[in-house]
């Protein structure tokens, strides 16, 4: 498990765009249709992420950003994070067993 979050793109993308994204974003990643929140009336293309490679979550975020960068004239006018751990998951886990841990 990794830091989740997710991009709402500005259209939809073709299976071709697709294919291009997939090869440009090193964490899981999937495709679902959704409206632009701003108005409902627009169909866009929605990627909800997991990242379990990037050592933040700033980190995760930028390099999916960077990502949807690939495809020309595609933007992301939403952005999606959940509440999750601070920190880097591995730190979390540490952290944890350490205050766990009687002194």
């Amino acid at each position: 498990m990794g830091y989740k979050f997710s991009l709402v793109l500005n259209r939809e993308i073709t299976d071709e765009e697709s294919v291009t994204l997939k090869g440009a974003i090193h964490a899981d990643a999937s495709f679902g249709d959704d409206r632009l929140p701003t108005d409902a009336e627009v169909p866009v293309t929605k990627i909800e992420f997991d990242d379990s490679v990037s050592p933040t979550l700033a980190e995760a975020i930028e390099a999916a950003l960077e990502a949807v960068k690939v495809v020309p004239e595609l933007t992301v006018p939403g952005l999606s994070v959940p509440a999750q751990p601070a920190g880097p998951v591995a730190e979390t886990a540490e952290a944890t067993e350490t205050a766990a841990a009687p002194v």
